[in-house]
């Protein structure tokens, strides 16, 4: 029988705010004991580091470039041949609980059903078993805090967001496993996404933190990234909640963590853990006034770093692997260990031999990242393209051309840009060459944002995309 899948994943959880990414203030003993016990994949990163790019990405294998989600708050085009599609032709039931972010085409009114809610059909992109779902909203309380089923009905989770929503893939979970086929859970956890307010986590979990000291990064920038868009600017008033933020931040990551420790223990408790590959990510981190920015959708490592722990039973390593996973490259990867094959228009590689350790692979130097524009309006001047290898970062913003080059060991605060510094300009070019050889193996040639609205997207849905061409 083919494996299982649980794959579970945080939404703005940086890898650098847990225990074992080496933040002594983080309480994440789940996921620091589990870092030690699976594949840690400690060179993960965010393709593109915003919400509805990334599920893009996730659930197509193909770049933003690719699938035209170049900006959140727009809906996919649903023609894709997707992971769960995959799935599906393989025998597996599918299910899928929580924030979706790929079907609202209107900026705001995020609570209207008709952009909260994604009808049956091709829209939920193959997840065609249960489907607990919402297009996106942070409240984890209250009457904000709801899902759909298979009609627009708002149902409220009744107690605080994530754990409601764990507590029903704990319940899914036991009825799937005691099924005769093959499944594939994905959980998509709303938080530590903001607001970062008191209101919005348990009590407890706030309590955790009340005497931590928490202040501003090493690397932190009094005034605004001059290429930052309206969601990386940071308001005076918000500059004085950075270390609050923070603190709440925290507080949602450590019950991030002990829903993790749930998941996992039902796994156990259903006795499928040895055919079950269990995944815990998340989409993208953030800055919190690094680099004199908020938020994501940037290069630096803050935002793109991710953690990406993988267990199934004993079939895989334990322990650190460093190759340079990429968003794209986690559906062909998973399928690979499923015996699945891989459609074709996929743009991400099968590292599955890579994580195996087997011998003579080749892997993938480094990862290209895109940034195709503000976070959910078509506005140009943010665009940038970065690579990313097992060291260095390359970007450079397509407005005026700014390079940036970041020894990442050497200087992990990426604090000091090498980029005009000629002992460097060779790797620089050779670091420059390999993104663009990646970006022309997909097509990517690095337009402004309004390019795509002009050319792909119209009522912002996506009518056309580059997989209708390839396909």
């Amino acid at each position: 029988m083919k494996p299982n899948l649980v794959f579970m994943f945080a939404d703005q959880l940086r890898l650098c705010s847990t225990g074992y990414g080496g933040d002594k203030r983080a309480k994440t003993p789940v996921i620091d004991a589990m870092s030690e016990n699976a594949t840690d994949l400690c060179n993960a990163v965010s393709g593109h580091p915003v919400c509805a790019p990334f599920r893009a990405s996730l659930f197509t294998g193909k770049y933003t470039t690719s699938t035209g989600m170049v900006i959140n708050e727009i809906r996919i085009d649903p023609d894709h041949k997707t992971f769960a599609d995959c799935l599906n032709e393989n025998g597996y039931e599918t299910a899928y609980i929580g924030k979706w972010h790929l079907y609202a085409n209107e900026f705001g009114n995020h609570y209207d059903p008709k952009n909260s809610y994604i009808p049956k059909g091709r829209d939920r992109l193959g997840f065609n078993g249960l489907f607990a779902s919402y297009n996106f909203h942070h409240e984890n309380y209250g009457e904000q805090s709801y899902y759909h089923l298979d009609s627009p009905e708002k149902i409220s989770w009744g107690k605080y967001e994530p754990d409601a929503q764990t507590d029903m893939a704990i319940d899914t979970l036991k009825k799937l496993s005691g099924e005769k086929k093959p499944f594939a859970l994905f959980l998509s956890v709303g938080t530590p996404h903001d607001p970062w307010e008191k209101w919005n986590v348990p009590p407890e979990y706030y309590e955790m933190f009340k005497d931590v000291a928490f202040d501003y990064p090493e690397n932190y920038c009094e005034t605004d990234d001059p290429h930052a868009d309206d969601w990386a600017r940071i308001r005076p008033q918000g500059r004085k909640k950075i270390p609050e933020w923070m603190r709440v931040y925290y507080a949602m990551v450590a019950n991030v963590d002990k829903n993790v420790g749930r998941m996992k223990q039902a796994i156990k408790d259903c006795g499928i853990d040895n055919d079950t590959i269990f995944v815990f990510t998340s989409d993208h981190g953030e800055l919190f006034g690094a680099h004199g920015r908020r938020a994501k959708n940037i290069f630096y490592e803050e935002a793109v770093r991710v953690p990406f722990l993988m267990q199934w039973g004993d079939k895989l390593p334990k322990g650190k692997n460093d190759v340079c996973l990429n968003t794209v490259d986690i559906m062909p990867t998973l399928l690979s260990f499923m015996g699945i094959d891989c459609p074709k228009g996929v743009e991400g590689r099968d590292l599955s031999r890579v994580l195996l350790n087997e011998k003579d692979v080749e892997e993938p130097e480094g990862a290209l990242m895109q940034g195709t524009g503000a976070t959910a309006i078509f506005e140009d001047g943010h665009e940038w393209r970065a690579y990313r290898t097992k060291r260095h970062t390359y970007a450079v913003y397509l407005a005026d051309g700014e390079e940036h080059l970041y020894d990442n060991i050497a200087d992990p605060l990426q604090m000091k840009n090498l980029a005009n510094d000629s002992a460097y300009l060779e790797l620089k070019e050779r670091l420059k060459e390999a993104m663009h050889a990646e970006m022309r193996r997909v097509h990517d040639n690095f337009q402004p944002c309004s390019y795509y609205e002009g050319k792909y997207i119209k009522d912002r849905i996506i009518r056309f995309t580059s997989a209708k061409e390839t396909e």
